[in-house]
């Protein structure tokens, strides 16, 4: 499920960035994929959790389980929101230069997959270094609403994409900041510590 939702997200982007009014319209066909799958991993957790009372570890991993499910729900929706927008940037004119919101795209899809790798294999040092690439990421959400306001202020003509981009961007942002909780709770279910990703 997670996989799934990291796919609507990469997708989104690729649908944003070329103007692709098919691919929108297919991932926003997946969200109710990603709603029922939600709704049946939740059930099937809280049925380990009532008919199995499990305890250390395995209580570790169904919480964590749970924690992930929600990220990546939210990881769906913001594809699924990025999806939205690409009817609305139609015949809008492109920026002069463009912004470095690919850039930032797969540096958040990496941070994803290593996540979820790290879960998958219980590895939590596929997560070592995730927070410096987190800060790289902050960075490049403050230049491009930075760069952004520019290009809004030479030209009225480019508010529409402008801002749309800032929304981009900062779902990205957020994506990023839910690899780093599923990274926190997969640290804690594989070794029962506690860390802070900042």
């Amino acid at each position: 499920m997670a996989r799934f939702c990291r796919t609507m997200l990469s997708d989104s982007l690729v649908s944003f960035r070329n103007g692709d009014a098919a691919l929108a319209q297919d991932i926003l066909s997946r969200k109710t994929r990603v709603r029922e799958t939600t709704i049946a991993l939740e059930e099937r957790t809280y049925q380990l959790i009532a008919l199995n009372q499990p305890m250390a570890r395995d209580m570790r991993v169904i919480a964590c389980t749970l924690k992930i499910i929600t990220s990546a729900e939210r990881i769906g929706r913001y594809g699924k929101d990025i999806a939205n927008m690409v009817t609305y940037m139609q015949g809008q004119p492109d920026f002069a230069r463009p912004l470095p919101i690919r850039h930032m795209a797969d540096l958040v899809i990496a941070m994803i997959d290593d996540t979820l790798a790290a879960y998958e294999t219980e590895n939590p040092d596929l997560i070592d270094g995730l927070s410096p690439r987190d800060d790289a990421v902050d960075a490049l959400w403050h230049s491009i609403f930075r760069e952004t306001l520019t290009f809004m202020m030479e030209s009225p003509k480019m508010i529409t994409r402008a801002t749309y981009s800032i929304m981009v961007a900062r779902y990205l942002e957020r994506s990023g900041d839910h690899a780093c909780r599923m990274a926190e709770n997969i640290h804690y279910m594989v070794t029962g510590e506690r860390i802070e990703i900042t």
